[in-house]
């Protein structure tokens, strides 16, 4: 498992932690709005970053940084060696947030059980019968999707879902069946798209704030504490 992309310092990307955010690269999705379409799509082109350096900067940072999130792409593709640097990094004595997808519910499952993860955040592409259409990848079956939520759900690890909301490809209608699959979940985001030249296809269109705002009501339901992320209020 490479490291193909690196932000030094975000204070946005694990909330309450200054942090350091390494990217992996290829996913077995297709998202046409994913705004990393080189890790996606084009991973051969992409300079690979040694592990060696990263973990010389991590102990150099010691006590200073705080936490470590690892995206992507998809991390879970990277097995068992992504669990083998986990353990480095906790061993550095860094907190580690995973960003997945859910396309390998008994790899996230194997993760809990070896104690190297303090935050999953899961992306929900879309209600279920248009999961489909939303990741690029027609008559997707969701049945690993909805195996990963089931596990989160158990409340084994502090996690998050969200959804990175686009007017062309979201609903009240959908919104609502999101709300009904993650019900009782402790967070929630649903995040603005923002179209750029990094997306696999162009042309997309945020959800206007009036809209979002309607779509933050119905997940309230489901969710308590779901919130916009991203807009202004």
């Amino acid at each position: 498992m490479n490291f193909n992309g690196w932000e030094k310092l975000s204070l946005v990307d694990f909330d309450g932690n200054i942090s350091t955010t390494l990217f992996t690269s290829g996913c077995p999705f297709r998202c046409p709005y994913c705004h990393n379409s080189d890790l996606v799509l084009r991973p051969e082109s992409l300079p690979v970053i040694p592990y060696e350096e990263i973990l010389s900067f991590l102990k150099r940072r010691q006590g200073i940084l705080e936490a470590v999130c690892i995206t992507g792409g998809e991390p879970t593709l990277g097995g068992d060696d992504l669990i083998a640097k986990m353990k480095d990094i906790k061993g550095l004595g860094y907190k580690i947030k995973l960003d997945s997808n859910g396309f390998r519910p008994a790899l996230l499952r194997k993760i809990v059980d070896e104690g190297v993860v303090d935050l999953i955040a899961m992306d929900i592409k879309n209600s279920l019968k248009k999961y489909g259409m939303t990741i690029g990848i027609p008559n997707y079956d969701t049945s690993n999707v909805e195996e990963s939520i089931a596990f989160l759900k158990e409340g084994r690890v502090p996690y998050e879902f969200r959804t990175t909301i686009i007017d062309e490809f979201h609903t009240e209608e959908d919104i609502e069946e999101i709300g009904r699959l993650i019900e009782g979940s402790p967070r929630y985001a649903m995040q603005l798209y923002i179209d750029s030249e990094g997306c696999i296809e162009r042309g997309f269109h945020s959800v206007c704030g009036e809209k979002a705002h309607r779509f933050l009501e119905i997940m309230k339901r489901y969710v308590p504490s779901a919130k916009l992320r991203g807009y202004d209020d």
